[in-house]
């Protein structure tokens, strides 16, 4: 995607060939910050502290964290302590689990003197593997919103997403945004509404920026006002991503999604859930049950960064003083309330069966 002109990706190799670049998004929308990584801590914080974001470019991150964890000590025990350390960054996205089981996997069978130069060839080809899910995501999608737009001749296709899935939350494309960005430049008549998601406000700072960069219309509304729009007709379709997808296709994604389903299911708007297959929890069918939700801290709840009158930043307390917080950052959508899962291979009903046809490969 573009930036000003500027082709950018959201993560990438500097020209020292082993330090990494990112866009420090916690910046955003006020300051493009970008930031130069050169250990596997300064990747773990990165991912922890949401300069990096988003399933997919989490796993990115890790891996490159893995590669510069390398350079310094390629020993088994070396490489499994990397592992673990930057596992545990964040709890609830599969992708970080997936992109650090791969390089194991790759890097495990071969000596150490070979690690390194392996270790950033995988995390290079993670990356790339990525943007291409991610494009064929917004071409099976494209198809949704060209759908709806021949049955809406008279207007605009009216588009209700939540938190960011562009593509500061992956590599480049994106995954709910892949779709809108293909059909707003094949010149579909669409806009946008963007949730502003709260406590961390990703769609008003993160997902309205980008749309802005790229000149896709779009309003941010509160998160509490998508079903009222549903119910009177100014929603065509819903399209979120998502951390962490179930075998029986129940999504894990920023917290309100469920609300924002149970909103769509009750006015007949289609929910769609945009994917890369990496977000695929295969191991679990539940989950409610099963999927551990991350609880981060309560001042990202009770304060809020703006820009003020002068031109400064600053950070404001907005919550009664002494009240305790709670900031889950996640919650669980049933697959019932999924009217369909858009992945790289194509769209399908959010079950298992229906799963397993586009990647047969899983069936057990």
């Amino acid at each position: 995607m573009k930036i000003d002109g500027k082709a950018w990706r959201s993560i990438w190799l500097q020209a020292d060939g082993w330090s990494v670049g990112i866009i420090d998004q916690t910046k955003l929308p006020h300051e493009f910050v970008t930031v130069r990584l050169v250990s596997a801590a300064e990747a773990s914080h990165a991912i922890k502290s949401m300069m990096v974001r988003g399933a997919p470019l989490i796993g990115a991150a890790a891996a490159y964290g893995l590669c510069m964890a390398l350079r310094e000590d390629a020993s088994d025990g070396a490489l499994n302590a990397a592992y673990e350390f930057l596992l545990a960054a964040r709890p609830t996205a599969v992708n970080l689990r997936w992109a650090l089981d791969e390089m194991r996997t790759a890097l495990l069978p071969l000596p150490p003197a070979a690690r390194v130069a392996a270790a950033y060839a995988t995390a290079a080809k993670i990356c790339d593997d990525d943007v291409a899910i991610c494009e064929n995501i917004g071409v099976h999608g494209l198809k949704l919103i060209e759908d709806a737009a021949r049955k809406n001749l008279a207007r605009e296709v009216n588009i209700l997403t939540h938190c960011n899935a562009g593509w500061l939350a992956t590599v480049d494309w994106g995954t709910a945004l892949a779709p809108i960005y293909m059909a707003h430049d094949a010149g579909v008549k669409l806009h946008v509404w963007v949730d502003e998601t709260r406590p961390r406000n990703q769609g008003a700072a993160l997902t309205a920026w980008e749309l802005g960069r790229h000149g896709v219309p779009h309003t941010i509304i509160a998160d509490n006002a998508g079903g009222h729009l549903m119910q009177h007709g100014r929603v065509d379709m819903c399209i979120v991503g998502t951390d962490r997808t179930t075998a029986r296709g129940d999504v894990c994604n920023k917290i309100g999604t469920y609300l924002k389903a149970l909103a769509a299911h009750d006015n007949g708007v289609p929910f769609y859930v945009a994917l890369p297959s990496t977000t695929i929890d295969w191991t679990i069918d539940d989950g409610v049950a099963s999927i551990p939700i991350e609880e981060r801290a309560p001042e990202e709840l009770t304060r809020i960064t703006g820009r003020t009158a002068n031109g400064g930043l600053c950070e404001v307390d907005i919550a009664a003083p002494g009240s305790a917080a709670g900031n889950f950052a996640f919650d669980v959508t049933p697959a019932r309330l999924v009217s369909g899962l858009i992945t790289e291979r194509g769209v399908c009903a959010a079950s298992n069966a229906a799963m397993l046809k586009l990647f047969p490969e899983r069936a057990s």
